[in-house]
C-alpha cells in the first residue's frame, strides 16, 4: 500500500477558512485526505505543438502512469478526462499557467474575486481582455496584456499604462523571487521565451471559464481547501510550476532541460522516486524517462509536474494552501510552493 498518511487532520483548516489578516504569502499544513481517481498535468505553451499532458489512475490503492501525449483538441480538454472518470471518482487537473491576477491591478480594477471575475472576461467592458496589445497606446485595465511582438516595447510601457510603480507590482506572491528561484514573468507581459501570458489567455478562455459553467469544476484555493475540494464527481483544476516540483523530485533545480543529456541526467532519480513513492510507471513510460524523454521539454515539463502533483496528493509535501484572503481569493497559489518567510518584491 501507499505510504500515506490519513490521520491528524489539523484545526488549521478552520484557520484557513476565518484568518484575512495574515501575512501574503504565508500557509499552513493542511492534509490531503481524499486520493483522486485521476491526477492529469498539462505543460502548456501558446502552439498546439507545445502543450503536453502526462496522467495518473488510481487503481488497487497505487497510481499508474503512462507517457506523455499532446493535449490535442484543447478545447474538448477537461470534457474528455471527465467521460473517463466514473461519477463515484474525482479529478486533480493541474496547468502549468498561472491562475489568478496581481493583487495591485486587481485593487485597480476593484476586483475582489478572481474567480468572479474571470467569468465577466471576454465579455461587455471585458470584450478586450484577451486581446494583446501591439502598441503602448492600447493598453488600458481592461486590455492589460502586452505587447504583441518585440520592437520598441518595455516594461514601463506596461507600468505607465496600468498605473504601478514597479513590475514587481505585476506580480503574484506566487511568483516573486526567492533564495531558491528569480522571479517569475509577470502575467501581462508577453514577451520573451518564459512569457506566459499568452498561454494562460488560451487556457482561461478556452479551457478553465468554459469549464466552470460546470458546478462540479473547482478551482484551488479559489474555491477552498484542496482536500474538502476533492468530492466524488468534482474535478479540481490547479496552478503548478514544474521548474519548482524538480527541486522536490531531484533536490536540486535542472538547468538547460532543453537538452537531451540534461533531461537523461534525471531519470534514474525519477524512476527512483516513483519506487519510492509506489507509483507505477508504464513500461512505456519508464522507456521515455531513461532516453531522456525524446519528445522534448515540454513533455518532459508535462510529466515532472504530474510527479509534483502527486508528491502532494500522496502527503509527502504539503499543498500550500494560503492564508492570506487577498491570495486565497484573488493572486491564488500554485499546488506545493511553500510560502516564503518574507517578501522579496523590490519596488
Amino acid at each position: 500500500m501507499l505510504d500515506i498518511c490519513l490521520e491528524h487532520r489539523s484545526e488549521s483548516v478552520n484557520l484557513y477558512l476565518e484568518s484575512s489578516s495574515s501575512q501574503a504569502g504565508e500557509s499552513i499544513t493542511v492534509p490531503v485526505t481524499k486520493m483522486p481517481t485521476v491526477v492529469c498535468h498539462a505543460d502548456w505553451g501558446t502552439s498546439p505543438h507545445k502543450r503536453w499532458i502526462a496522467r495518473a489512475d488510481l487503481d488497487s490503492g497505487h497510481y499508474e502512469v503512462r507517457a506523455p501525449e499532446l493535449v490535442g483538441d484543447h478545447l474538448m480538454l477537461i470534457s474528455r478526462v471527465r467521460d473517463d472518470v466514473a461519477e463515484a471518482g474525482s479529478v486533480l487537473f493541474g496547468f502549468d499557467f498561472p491562475i489568478g491576477i496581481p493583487a495591485a491591478y486587481a485593487a485597480s480594477i476593484r476586483v475582489t474575486n478572481f474567480k468572479e471575475f474571470l467569468i465577466k472576461l471576454g465579455s461587455k467592458e471585458w470584450a478586450q481582455f484577451y486581446s494583446v496589445c501591439a502598441k503602448a497606446s492600447e493598453i488600458t485595465k481592461y486590455c492589460p496584456f502586452y505587447p504583441f511582438r518585440p520592437g520598441g516595447t518595455c516594461h514601463k510601457h506596461l507600468l505607465s499604462a496600468l498605473g504601478v510603480k514597479c513590475i514587481d507590482d505585476l506580480r503574484r506572491q506566487c511568483e516573486l523571487e526567492t533564495a531558491e528561484r528569480n522571479a517569475a514573468c509577470p502575467l501581462f507581459w508577453t514577451l520573451g521565451a518564459n512569457q506566459v501570458g499568452k498561454g494562460a489567455i488560451v487556457g482561461w478562455r478556452d479551457v478553465i471559464v468554459p469549464a466552470l459553467a460546470d458546478a462540479t469544476v473547482k478551482l484551488w484555493p479559489f474555491d477552498g481547501v484542496l482536500d474538502h475540494l476533492l468530492l466524488p464527481g468534482n474535478l479540481v483544476v490547479a496552478e503548478t510550476y514544474p521548474a519548482e516540483a524538480c527541486r522536490w523530485l531531484l533536490g536540486r533545480p535542472l538547468k538547460g532541460k532543453g537538452k537531451l543529456d540534461v533531461r537523461k541526467s534525471a531519470s534514474t532519480a525519477l524512476v527512483s522516486w516513483a519506487q519510492r513513492r509506489g507509483v507505477r510507471l508504464h513500461s512505456n513510460l519508464k522507456q521515455v524517462i531513461e532516453q531522456g524523454v525524446p519528445n522534448g521539454d515540454d513533455a518532459f515539463d508535462a510529466v515532472i509536474g504530474l510527479f509534483g502533483m502527486l508528491e502532494v496528493v500522496l502527503g509527502h509535501r504539503a499543498t500550500g494552501e494560503p492564508i492570506d484572503k487577498a491570495v486565497r481569493d484573488i493572486e491564488g497559489w500554485i499546488l506545493g510552493q511553500v510560502a516564503p518567510e518574507s517578501s522579496n518584491a523590490d519596488c
